[in-house]
């Protein structure tokens, strides 16, 4: 029996106080990626987006679309919807000029000179034309008749990546050469991430520090105590001082606004996934490339911390089957007790299997 978004709502609560099994998000057959080893849980179709981009009529059909696969599908996710605006979202209200080229996400213009970063008007977001967007979508959601589907954030890049997006490739070298300008660059962008998230959250009427957060994915999570998510791959090219100097206390700042929060990286920082574990303040983590660790590790260190690992995990082969898949993750949770929320890269075929799929995961990783 298909549990229904409040069902599964009380189930995450228990999930996150420790009870009960882990958890498993199973995509489905339409959904999945082709090869099993590329970075997306599910394929999103870019032709014709830029049509999508502009129209939010357009992009909420385009998201209802494949949030109704997930519906009776047997999968402890929350069917989950979001205006996909890209990465530009926060930017673009910023100042910074959109790029759309044809048949992809678009890209952020030209970095933004320091002067027009300082003089960014905080107050002017709910007004900017990406926002209005983002608002019609929401608005056309909770207009429909779409009740067993949530509305979460567009996509909110955490604060380095926002002053990476903003300023450019200078600040690399300018965290060096020049700490004060970094420094004002870095508060203007802690400013507008924590100025958009209290305002996307108002809009979506949605507690001051909980969320719910399907992550560029048709289902997601509920977090009771984490009301934002970040975005920090640019994080992963800098110094474990650096980071702790320059990005650590502004992602601290932001999250205990928020009762804590959900964060994701791509790339390999052994160091920068060990220092964000052990914040009190960061509750899950996603790796956009967890492939390229070793997964014990990262599991034991989870668990340690008191940390989700809320992440997709590569099959071993292409030939790897469900069940093997399943009893080699879970054999490392039973060793670690890391909590967990698989996000699977091999599906099943149909709904039955499905259904096996998530049996056996919740019955080997019960404590």
């Amino acid at each position: 029996m298909i549990k229904t978004l409040c069902e599964k709502i009380v189930m995450h609560k228990q999930f996150w106080q420790g009870k009960g099994p882990c958890l498993i998000l199973i995509t489905t057959p339409e959904l999945a990626s082709l090869d099993p080893g590329t970075e997306t849980l599910d394929k999103y179709d870019t032709d014709g987006y830029e049509e999508r981009f502009y129209a939010p009529q357009k992009m909420w059909e385009s998201e209802i679309r494949r949030a109704r696969e997930v519906l009776d599908w047997p999968t402890d996710g929350i069917p989950t919807v979001r205006p996909n605006l890209g990465t530009v979202f926060i930017p673009a209200m910023a100042g910074q000029e959109i790029r759309l080229p044809e048949n992809q996400m678009p890209h952020a213009g030209d970095p933004l000179a320091f002067q027009q970063i300082l003089e960014i008007d905080f107050d002017s977001v709910p007004e900017t034309d990406m926002m209005q967007r983002a608002r019609a979508f929401y608005a056309l959601h909770a207009r429909s008749d779409e009740s067993g589907i949530a509305a979460y954030h567009a996509d909110t890049q955490g604060i380095f990546d926002l002053a990476h997006l903003l300023y450019g490739d200078t600040l690399f070298l300018d965290m060096a050469m020049q700490e004060t300008k970094v420094n004002s660059v870095l508060e203007v962008c802690s400013k507008l991430y924590i100025q958009v998230s209290r305002h996307l959250k108002s809009v979506l009427a949605e507690s001051k520090t909980s969320m719910i957060h399907g992550h560029g994915t048709p289902q997601g999570l509920f977090f009771p105590d984490a009301g934002v998510r970040m975005s920090e791959d640019f994080t992963t090219l800098i110094s474990p001082k650096m980071i702790e100097k320059v990005v650590l206390p502004h992602i601290v700042t932001a999250a205990r606004l928020f009762g804590g929060v959900f964060i994701h990286y791509c790339g390999k920082h052994n160091d920068l996934f060990e220092m964000l574990c052990k914040l009190d303040c960061v509750h899950a983590i996603d790796l956009g490339n967890p492939e390229a660790y070793d997964l014990e590790w990262l599991m034991t260190l989870c668990a340690q911390t008191g940390t989700v690992f809320y992440s997709r995990v590569a099959p071993e082969s292409k030939h790897e089957s469900w069940e093997s898949y399943i009893r080699r993750i879970a054999k490392i949770q039973n060793r670690t007790h890391a909590r967990c929320v698989l996000r699977t890269l091999i599906q099943p075929s149909d709904p039955q299997e499905c259904r096996e799929m998530l049996k056996m995961w919740h019955e080997l990783t019960l404590e």
